[in-house]
């Protein structure tokens, strides 16, 4: 036998604390009546009280229903029956663009740190969907494969920065290929891909490798930070002082530019959807809505124990013995024919 709240058993040490006081306050009694007259007349005069100082059968059958009750709150259990326990969702990848340029503090504290806080709000809603994490500048690399584990992936994109893939540059294309190499091959759907990135792509032919991702049903979102225009990045020292602004071998302020072109063409090209970040937002609770509605695959399917409850058992035994308390109260006040003053 186990049981399923078994806090509610600490109640149970109430019970001999009960049995403690109904003793002394018996005794106490008894000393107490002994002070006014014979017991004989006392016993006939005060046959009929009752409550937490009269019958000990009473107070007995009151203690075993509290007992009784507090077993039942605890929910004891025996008992088991297999239950299979089926989980489904989707597979979701995640790819971050970690370049120098997502340090652009356009959007506060800058574009890389408010993607990974959205991007962490966006794992805490899933149920049931495998989550990856892909990393991507001038190269990509899966940083946290698919999987159902949530605290595990917020642990991998925690550590993520722009320190993490030394190649400079934004390979857009090179990490939607990474993301097809990680999804399962075989399946033609089920697959959902969400891009974040602020930058123009360097020569990685994103446009090619989306139309080979819509070929093997990958569904791309594409989530574009910053502004056509373009943004500086921002240079600090170890203190995070600023200290100017990155330049190219010119010497003139880098700017990054969003293409937002290209974006579009890529969730066009697979179905998916483009959205451009505003401030504050990353787009991705909107992507959760439209994802919500997608046919999902079972992802696990394994058998579980279940215990059966039992509670009733002791709940219909704790009513049995309050009813027998209050029956045998009645019946000690019940009518009684009148034999003289001292019969």
């Amino acid at each position: 036998m186990k049981f399923a709240t078994p806090e509610w058993l600490y109640l149970l040490f109430l019970i001999p604390c009960l049995l403690i006081f109904f003793i002394r306050m018996r005794k106490r009694k008894q000393k107490d009546l002994q002070r006014f007259g014979h017991p004989d007349l006392l016993q006939k005069l005060s046959s009929s009280s009752s409550g937490l100082k009269g019958s000990p059968r009473r107070f007995i059958f009151f203690l075993l229903a509290l007992s009784l009750l507090i077993l039942a709150l605890a929910r004891p259990q025996w008992g088991t029956r297999m239950q299979t326990i089926k989980r489904k969702g989707l597979d979701l990848l995640i790819a971050l663009d970690t370049s120098k340029s997502m340090l652009a503090e356009d959007i506060k504290p800058n574009r890389l740190e408010l993607a990974k806080y959205e991007i962490a709000h966006f794992i805490d809603n899933l149920e049931g969907d495998r989550i990856g994490l892909i990393c991507f500048a001038g190269t990509s690399f899966v940083q946290c494969p698919l999987t159902l584990d949530y605290a595990a992936a917020k642990i991998f994109l925690k550590v993520i920065d722009t320190n993490i893939i030394p190649t400079g540059g934004t390979a857009i294309g090179e990490s939607i290929l990474k993301a097809q190499q990680t999804f399962i091959r075989e399946e033609r759907k089920h697959k959902v891909l969400i891009l974040l990135t602020d930058g123009e792509d360097h020569n990685s032919e994103p446009v090619e490798a989306a139309k080979e991702a819509a070929h093997e049903g990958i569904r791309i979102y594409t989530i574009g930070l910053g502004s056509e225009s373009g943004e500086p990045i921002p240079l600090k020292d170890q203190n995070g002082a600023h200290i100017g602004y990155l330049k190219n071998r010119q010497g003139k302020v880098v700017m990054s530019k969003l293409d937002q072109t290209t974006l579009e063409k890529i969730a066009l090209l697979t179905k998916g959807k483009y959205y451009h970040a505003s401030t504050g937002e990353m787009e991705l609770s909107k992507v959760f809505q439209d994802i919500a509605d997608m046919e999902k695959k079972e992802l696990q399917s394994k058998k579980h124990v279940q215990y059966e409850d039992r509670f009733y058992y002791f709940l219909w035994s704790a009513l049995l013995f309050l009813l027998l308390e209050f029956f045998l109260a009645d019946h000690r006040k019940g009518k009684r024919k009148w034999g003289g003053r001292f019969e």
